[in-house]
């Protein structure tokens, strides 16, 4: 089976489901509102998102990991109505709730932000069932589905040292999902960092801190068939450091397909106001050389309102013109999803040449652009699963 990935539309936030080759199902982020019939603009993502899972051995809708790469509500919203948390045994069939098998949570990203700005009722609860879950591994209990959970990111003052074998440090690569090894997998933490002293970690609190997360997706042979660059909301200064941690090793920050940090935002890419500023505001030459490390047809994907010439940000039309500028070099394509006629979430197939976008049924409501992807295209070599040639294209 081959691995895909969907981005549902839902306007300035971000929810991608990612299907691996095994079948494991890995919902990013949700921005499921409250609607009474979907709309051009708001189609109904939370039953979309349904459609598309399975139930288990119990009849429950489940996810094999959530991962929330921070706590803004446009990342988090519709996580109580939608989802079940607590204890696996209180699940409630007239409820019918998703389960959520394993949780990638971060305890930098949610104190950073707490520090920053109130979180909203949802961000609240995730942060509860992390607690929850982590306190039951401290506690030394049998854990199994829906009760798992990886802390992405050492904490402070020793607060995460007692979690080794649920702790995923940065630059630490995972190739579990629910205590599994997975061999159609894999995952490089680029994000949150640890700051070295308190005007660091002032710098990055402030800086829209998320989880950044280098995704391989398997396929023909190859692990490294696709890799997605997820970033949350990380703005211009976590760009800056990442590309200074990695610019020996460019390959770490290596991408099929980016989906642009903060729905599109100038704020990624400079320190300058777009709206006061405007033309005169200047790039970040690190950022920009952090977010242009690009395999060859690489795609920038921004999951954002349709982006307009005026001073929006985000989306910020700037920024889509950089993405423009970095994209073209790899012979590759910006996307923007409220561009893309019909409901459905934009579905890509990754193949041996990388993702591919999967033609819809009616082929006259759907039209994008080729995303050519590049197992070992750009770097010159690929990550082989077993013998079988690479076939790109």
């Amino acid at each position: 089976m081959p691995a895909k990935t969907q981005h549902f539309k839902v306007g300035n936030g971000d929810m991608t489901l990612i299907e691996t080759a095994s079948g494991r199902k890995i919902l990013v982020d949700i921005n499921i509102c409250a609607t009474d019939e979907p709309t051009d603009e708001r189609p109904d993502v939370g039953e979309q998102l349904r459609d598309r899972l399975e139930r288990d051995s119990e009849a429950r809708l489940y996810v094999d990991a959530f991962l929330l790469t921070h706590p803004d509500q446009d990342h988090c919203r519709g996580l109580r109505e939608h989802f079940h948390l607590g204890a696996p045994s209180d699940w409630s069939e007239d409820d019918d709730k998703i389960v959520i098998r394993e949780m990638w949570s971060s305890p930098i990203v949610f104190r950073r932000a707490s520090k920053n700005h109130k979180l909203c009722g949802d961000a609240e609860a995730w942060c509860s069932e992390a607690r929850r879950r982590v306190g039951l591994f401290k506690l030394g209990a049998i854990i199994t589905d829906g009760d798992r959970i990886l802390v992405l990111g050492e904490d402070i003052d020793g607060k995460t040292d007692e979690l080794t074998p649920i702790l995923v440090k940065t630059d630490m690569v995972f190739r579990k999902i629910c205590g599994v090894f997975d061999t159609t997998f894999q995952a490089t933490l680029l994000a949150p960092m640890v700051a070295t002293d308190e005007e660091e970690e002032e710098l990055l609190s402030k800086n829209e801190s998320s989880v950044v997360l280098n995704l391989w997706l398997a396929s023909g042979g190859y692990l490294d068939a696709a890799k997605y660059l997820l970033a949350g909301d990380a703005e211009v200064a976590i760009w800056e450091k990442l590309w200074d941690r990695h610019q020996d090793k460019p390959g770490e920050l290596e991408y099929d397909l980016l989906l642009s940090p903060h729905h599109c935002s100038w704020h990624s890419l400079s320190w300058d106001s777009w709206s006061e500023f405007g033309e005169d505001a200047q790039v970040s030459s690190k950022a920009r050389l952090a977010l242009s490390q690009t395999r060859a047809g690489a795609t920038v994907l921004a999951s954002s309102k349709p982006i307009e010439d005026d001073e929006d940000d985000p989306p910020c039309i700037r920024a889509k013109r950089e993405y423009e500028g970095i994209v073209k070099k790899a012979r590759g394509s910006f996307t923007c999803l409220a561009d893309i006629n019909g409901l459905d979430p934009y579905e890509l197939e990754i193949t041996a040449g990388g993702p591919r976008p999967v033609e819809r049924k009616k082929a006259s409501v759907f039209a994008a652009p080729y995303i050519a992807g590049g197992a070992g295209v750009a770097s010159g070599s690929s990550t082989a699963l077993g013998s079988q040639p690479f076939k790109h294209g």
